[in-house]
């Protein structure tokens, strides 16, 4: 029988929905990232975000890694066993352009701070008497939105920024790669600063690799407008994260909406997210990397996993193989 392990927090929590799509018995194992190594010994499939030369040591059976994202940048490659196969999943894209865009709106339009004024009774509004209305808000069409990163998280947003009649510009590593029609205006990695400079937003939706640790730093974060609203939902760590709370706080840029962080739980209780105090600046919106857990993602994700342990039984490579390294 194939004994499979899912190893952490999220990777445990698509046990259940993968378990139901299984048409085969199987041995199953749940355990987090440090006491699955000792039960690895036996396991022919791992479902992890986390692999390392640890967990390769012993491993000697394992036939597949299965990434339960898409991200592999938690993934030593050079640390697999011999003949075992690395595979990664999506179906996250739709949730996660959702997210974008109702970001975009609520930070632009300030609704956590009207929807606080009002629940204590104070219109800030054109409906208050005796004061002065508000500025009136942008509206999203017209504008420009810049996404860093274009597969397909970036194709997805950008097909709906364009329902809302705005401007796309993308940066994408292979820009000749073909892709959407009419969408967007995509470039190469050179137009970073160009790209950054025009944005009235600006989506990350890069993977994090040696190349884009950092991308966005103090340079890049200066030349934005001062009206420029940030969106981050790819990692932390492609934004220097000292250089875009300085931004935030000294309102260089109007703000941002934050869905991956620097710092994430290791342990049950509190844990805060960055060593910066973004919690303190109202001209953000912070969310616990919850942009793509969508019901959508959760099933395509549960049956991708569910077919690639059947393939691997059944001696058929996976879906979504991923290259050795080199």
């Amino acid at each position: 029988m194939l004994r499979v392990a899912f190893a952490g927090t999220f990777s445990a929590r698509l046990e259940e929905p993968v378990r139901a799509h299984l048409g085969m018995p199987c041995d199953i194992v749940v355990a987090d990232e440090v006491e699955i190594v000792s039960k690895l010994r036996d396991v022919d499939v791992l479902i992890t975000l986390a692999f390392s030369r640890e967990m390769g040591a012993v491993a000697r059976r394992l036939k597949l890694v299965q990434v339960p994202g898409a991200g592999l940048d938690r993934i030593d490659r050079s640390a697999l066993p011999v003949g075992a196969r690395l595979a990664n999943v999506y179906g996250h894209e739709t949730g996660i352009a959702e997210y974008v865009l109702g970001a975009m709106l609520t930070l632009t339009r300030e609704l956590p701070r009207v929807d606080a004024a009002l629940r204590r009774g104070c219109w800030e509004s054109q409906w208050a008497v005796g004061v002065s209305p508000p500025p009136v808000w942008p509206e999203l069409a017209g504008k420009t939105l810049g996404i860093l990163g274009y597969g397909r998280i970036g194709q997805a947003v950008a097909r709906r920024a364009r329902a809302f009649d705005m401007e796309v510009l993308a940066i994408r590593r292979a820009a000749a790669q073909p892709g959407p029609h009419d969408i967007a205006s995509v470039r190469g990695p050179g137009a970073l600063d160009d790209v950054v400079a025009h944005s009235d937003y600006l989506a990350i939706t890069l993977p994090l690799t040696p190349e884009t640790r950092g991308l966005l730093g103090d340079k890049q974060l200066r030349s934005m407008k001062p009206t420029a609203i940030v969106v981050n939902v790819a990692r932390a760590q492609i934004v220097d994260e000292d250089a875009l709370y300085a931004a935030l706080a000294e309102r260089r840029i109007a703000g941002a909406a934050l869905d991956v962080w620097y710092r994430y739980p290791t342990a049950a209780g509190a844990t805060p997210p960055a060593s910066q105090p973004f919690h303190r600046l109202p001209n953000v919106l912070m969310t616990p990397h919850v942009s793509g857990w969508t019901n959508g993602m959760l099933e395509a994700r549960a049956k991708l996993i569910a077919e690639n342990i059947r393939r691997i039984a059944q001696g058929e490579p996976p879906l979504n193989l991923i290259a050795p390294a080199a």
